[in-house]
């Protein structure tokens, strides 16, 4: 197992966003988290990637215990993330963003010179490597924020929302992107609204709902579970039709 939580719990004042959290992710999986809004599917990824510090529970991945660390230690360990909102450094070009991925050191090795190319090759946006990042477009910002991930060359991937926003073809190229990364061994962990991302990529689905997990299994099961459609009826009426 590559990644476990085992009763991970997050607290807000009198809001417990994640409660008694037991998640178990195999190396190699591409797994789908879903959920209405507000089910603490978010929080579950800032709790692991160190962005909030858990009231209980521990975080084990590839062996070692990550309960507590900082996000540049989690990231140090292999396992990173996006964010639903990007956040680039928008002054900087996209090649400069790039290779502003953290490496130990002072100097930018040629390596890494040479891991950027590939990626803006790779992404298909190599075109763009002279503009600045705040001049993209949403979807050139999320295909950026990916390549900025990939150059740390992590085991694992969480992904909060990585199509939201973007156009039906720059999608199906993300969608592509993470195909391919996961088929060179990369584990993916993707929070997403929309369903048919989730039905074609992962491999497992774990619901949400009020902070706990209430079912796991193939997309095509979970669909058909009698909580996970009264948890969408009972607060989101399109992410229900979505799942029917």
């Amino acid at each position: 197992m590559l990644l476990e939580t085992s009763d991970l719990t997050k607290r807000f004042g009198a809001i417990t966003a994640n409660d008694r959290v037991d998640l178990s992710v195999e190396r190699g999986e591409i797994r789908g988290i879903i959920g209405p809004n507000g089910a603490g599917k978010s929080t579950l990824f800032n709790v692991i990637t160190g962005f909030h510090e858990p009231d209980a529970g521990t975080i084990n991945f590839d062996g070692t215990d990550i309960t507590g660390l900082s996000p540049a230690e989690v990231t140090q360990e292999g396992l990173c993330r996006t964010f639903q909102i990007t956040s680039p450094l928008e002054d900087m070009n996209v090649y400069k963003n790039l290779l502003a991925a953290y490496t130990p050191g002072f100097r930018i090795p040629e390596w890494k010179r040479e891991r950027a190319d590939e990626i803006l090759e790779l992404l298909e946006i190599e075109h763009e490597r002279e503009t600045k990042a705040g001049d993209l477009s949403g979807g050139q910002q999320k295909l950026l924020e990916l390549g900025r991930v990939l150059m740390l060359e992590p085991e694992c991937i969480m992904l909060d929302e990585p199509t939201a926003g973007v156009n039906p073809a720059l999608q199906e190229r993300i969608l592509e992107y993470l195909g391919h990364a996961n088929e060179s061994g990369t584990t993916l962990i993707i929070i997403e609204h929309d369903m048919k991302v989730i039905s074609e990529i992962t491999d497992t689905v774990t619901v949400f709902d009020q902070g706990s997990i209430i079912v796991e299994g193939p997309f095509n099961e979970v669909k058909n579970d009698p909580q996970v459609r009264e948890a969408y009826l009972g607060s989101d009426t399109d992410g229900m039709e979505a799942l029917i």
